[in-house]
């Protein structure tokens, strides 16, 4: 099988061909750049493997990796997406075989798992045409592109369902496309809030020990608190259970897509690489390509002390991002999926410095400034207004509706020796 799909971006031209083959099950593909998209005086490159050259580009898939380009498979469902694009697979399956017609039934291969993500709230600005014209996943004909909030219940419902492994043909073919455009292992939706934005529900799992959606938002409304341009995000009540509401931060207020890569991407690595990866390279990348690079140094350097703080642990590169700004130029995007993880050990996935190591306290993290080009009283300055905010979690907590049994789980997460160390510094 042999497919070629249109790589357009938003509502703008179209930039590139994905060229795709499966010969048995040996899967191939390739990116090419449409040449209009190398004439535009607006052009820029989708990252740091894919220059902007004529002629096909191909991607060597490592063991785990994907088969797309970096910036093709940040638009992927991964996690939870692909568990319920998985399902909705066998259930359709399943009816064939019951209908006589189980020939008609193919495994899934990577493009299907591609454009299955639903058109309208696949992550960032680039959108795959197939070769009918159509743009993938088109919403079906007498639905609803992204639920309103009004159905949250029903998403909820079906996605626990999906969960306890009680799902229906009815559940799943619901959350198609709905519950199939963002990454993570948690279950989550897009819906449209009620001011007609795109923003991502997350729900509790079945599985939660404490408030994990709240802890979510209690950490992003502290990020804020703190000075760091972080993700919108508020608590709603859904079926009595907290749901964590976050506007997407890649779409304008008319509705204009936002191209984002992730910091993977902008580093131009595999995150199934083993190597271990630093602030310090994100730093490099930023001096690069960034719009206001310094800005965005200052604004990294902060989220770090943050995470440092509150104990987030879970930051790989695939939760940083960027945003594009112009021609070759890009922004740190706001900080997203920070939580406070008091059970788990307290070491970064993404590196301070070489030197650090995952060392997750505040004398590795003083110990690049320099790097960063942070004077020291800037770095004493910083550090003061972080830590004034994240002391204040528990009332917080409290002005977000959670009562002190459920704060007293996430203890641990803010109430550490790091915080004796601030003191020392400032």
């Amino acid at each position: 099988m042999k497919r070629t799909i249109d790589v357009v971006l938003g509502d703008g031209p179209q930039i590139g061909t994905l060229h795709y083959d499966l010969q048995g099950r040996r899967e191939n593909a390739a990116f090419e750049y449409a040449a209009g998209w190398l004439g535009d005086r607006a052009r820029f490159a989708l990252g740091p493997t894919l220059p902007l050259q004529a002629g096909p580009q191909f991607h060597r898939k490592s063991k785990d990796g994907s088969l797309f380009h970096a910036a093709i498979a940040d638009t992927e469902p991964d996690g939870w997406a692909r568990r319920v694009i998985m399902r909705d697979h066998v259930k359709r399956r399943q009816a064939l075989r019951r209908a006589g017609k189980e020939g008609e039934a193919q495994p899934l291969n990577a493009l299907d798992y591609l454009l299955a993500v639903d058109d309208v709230s696949r992550v960032g600005a680039l959108r795959f045409r197939d070769e009918e014209n159509v743009f993938q996943r088109a919403y079906e004909e007498g639905r609803r592109k992204a639920p309103p909030l009004i159905e949250l219940g029903h998403l909820l419902n079906a996605s626990r369902a999906v969960e306890a492994n009680k799902e229906t043909a009815a559940d799943l073919a619901y959350l198609r496309g709905r519950g199939t455009s963002l990454g993570g292992m948690r279950p989550k939706c897009t819906v449209v809030d009620d001011d007609g934005a795109l923003s991502i529900g997350k729900f509790p799992s079945i599985a939660d020990e404490r408030a994990v959606t709240k802890g979510e938002v209690l950490a992003l409304t502290l990020a804020k608190q703190a000075g760091i341009n972080a993700a919108t995000a508020r608590i709603i009540d859904s079926e009595n259970l907290p749901v964590a509401l976050i506007r997407r931060f890649d779409r304008r207020g008319n509705g204009e897509r936002i191209m984002y890569i992730s910091a993977a991407t902008m580093l131009g690595v595999e995150m199934t690489e083993p190597d271990n990866h630093t602030y310090t390279e994100i730093v490099d990348a930023i001096r690069v390509h960034g719009a206001d690079a310094q800005a965005d140094i200052e604004e990294l350097w902060r989220r770090i002390a943050f995470s440092i703080l509150i104990t987030n642990v879970d930051d790989h590169l695939h939760n940083h991002g960027f945003l594009h700004e112009d021609r070759e130029f890009w922004r740190l995007s706001p900080a997203f999926d920070i939580n406070p993880s008091p059970e788990r050990v307290r070491e970064l996935k993404t590196w301070i410095s070489e030197d650090a190591g995952p060392d997750m306290t505040i004398d590795a993290l003083m110990s690049v400034i320099a790097y960063f080009r942070i004077k020291p009283a800037r770095a004493k300055e910083v550090l003061g207004e972080v830590a004034r905010a994240v002391d204040n979690w528990r009332k917080a907590g409290r002005d977000l509706g959670m009562s002190d049994e459920e704060l007293e789980p996430f203890a641990d997460a803010f109430e550490h020796s790091e915080r004796d160390a601030v003191r020392k510094v400032i």
